[in-house]
């Protein structure tokens, strides 16, 4: 039988756990999307999120910029102006995004289906 191994042992190496782990964030999905359309600056990311406070999507974006799928961009002047835009990398999660929303679709249709029958 193979040894346990924790998330923190798999990263890097699997591809799943790395992915997951990447994503793990309760807003990351969200913060990548809406980066999709190109560079955002912080407080209009902000307004775009549903009831998430200032520290949280300070926090998100931290993390997503380590993982290397945000880049934070900074301006100098009165105030500082940042912004933030996905990497090439994260440019790639696109098709795990539109996938994402197919199978979100098909399971509200599902759901709907389930509570009018």
């Amino acid at each position: 039988m193979a040894p346990q191994t924790t998330m923190e042992e798999r990263f890097g190496k699997c591809p799943y756990a790395t992915a997951q782990s990447l994503i793990s964030g309760k807003w990351a999905v969200l913060i990548l999307l809406y980066l999709e359309a190109g560079p955002i600056r912080f407080n209009e990311l902000l307004r775009k999120m549903p009831k998430m406070t200032h520290a949280t999507l300070s926090v998100q974006l931290k993390d997503l910029e380590a993982n290397g799928l945000v880049c934070r961009r900074q301006y100098d002047g009165i105030p500082v102006k940042v912004e933030y835009s996905l990497t090439e990398i994260g440019k790639k999660f696109h098709p795990v995004i539109a996938a994402m929303e197919a199978w979100g679709n098909e399971y509200i249709a599902q759901m709907q289906e389930e509570q009018e029958a």
